[in-house]
C-alpha cells in the first residue's frame, strides 16, 4: 500500500467516524474529539485510539463495536484494532468548532 493509498483510506475513516454518534449527544464521535488517533499500516490494519465522554459510559461496548464494524466496511481495510483510553481524560476543549456550533455553544 502506497503512502497516498494510506492518506486516502485515513481520510475514508475519517468520514465514516463522522457518521458514528454518541449516543447521549448528537454529535458525531469525531467531531467531539473522542478518536484521538488513526493510524492505517500498509498491511490494511486500521488503529484507532479513542475514549468516551465519560469513563462509566454505560454504551461503551456497543460503540466501540460499532466503530469497529463500521471502520472494517472501509475499502482498504482489513483489520481494526479500536483502543479505548482514558488519558487523557476527554473534555469540552477537544470538539471541533462544528461540534460546539451543533450543540449551541458558540
Amino acid at each position: 500500500m502506497t503512502p497516498q493509498e494510506i492518506l486516502d483510506i485515513e481520510r475514508d475513516i475519517v468520514y465514516t467516524l463522522k457518521n458514528i454518534y454518541d449516543p447521549e449527544i448528537p454529535v458525531n464521535i469525531y467531531d467531539l474529539g473522542l478518536v484521538y488517533e488513526i493510524e492505517m499500516t500498509p498491511e490494511g490494519t486500521a488503529n484507532i485510539r479513542m475514549t468516551l465522554t465519560a469513563p462509566n459510559c454505560p454504551m461503551a461496548d456497543m460503540l466501540v463495536q460499532q466503530v469497529h464494524d463500521d471502520v472494517l466496511k472501509v475499502k482498504g481495510v482489513e483489520r481494526v484494532d479500536v483502543t479505548l483510553i482514558f488519558d487523557p481524560p476527554w473534555d469540552r476543549s477537544m470538539m471541533t468548532q462544528e461540534a460546539l456550533l451543533e450543540l449551541g455553544m458558540i
